[in-house]
């Protein structure tokens, strides 16, 4: 037997119940997205320092050839930790976007069904 997702039920429409679900699981997916940015991040943090670590023991020892290959690797190890922060602030964003539509929807719900918001 088929749902009809459209009958109206006692508090609010069945579509509603399916939408709400279906944000709640996106934003499950966007939060488990943000924790692996966050330790992706933190990691190319570490290489960052690490490659920066290793330039300056070459500069301190002179080793000029050394130097150039350390300092260019450096500055990829930047240029993708900019990528990783970008990727997780743009998640972050995201998730506020979510959790914010998310909080409309039952707003507009609760307005519909008659409840004033005040306890």
């Amino acid at each position: 037997m088929a749902s009809d997702l459209r009958r109206r039920t006692g508090d609010g429409s069945a579509v509603h119940a399916a939408e709400s679900i279906v944000s709640s699981a996106r934003l499950g997916e966007l939060h488990e997205c943000s924790a692996l940015l966050r330790r992706t991040r933190m990691r190319a943090a570490d290489i960052v320092d690490e490659a920066r670590t290793l330039l300056a023991e070459a500069e301190r020892h002179g080793h000029a050839d050394r130097v150039r290959a350390l300092r260019e690797q450096l500055d990829q190890a930047r240029r993708s930790y900019a990528k990783v922060l970008d990727a997780y602030v743009a998640i972050c964003g995201k998730i506020t976007e979510e959790r914010q539509a998310i909080i409309r929807a039952q707003v507009e719900l609760d307005r519909r069904s008659g409840l004033s918001g005040v306890a």
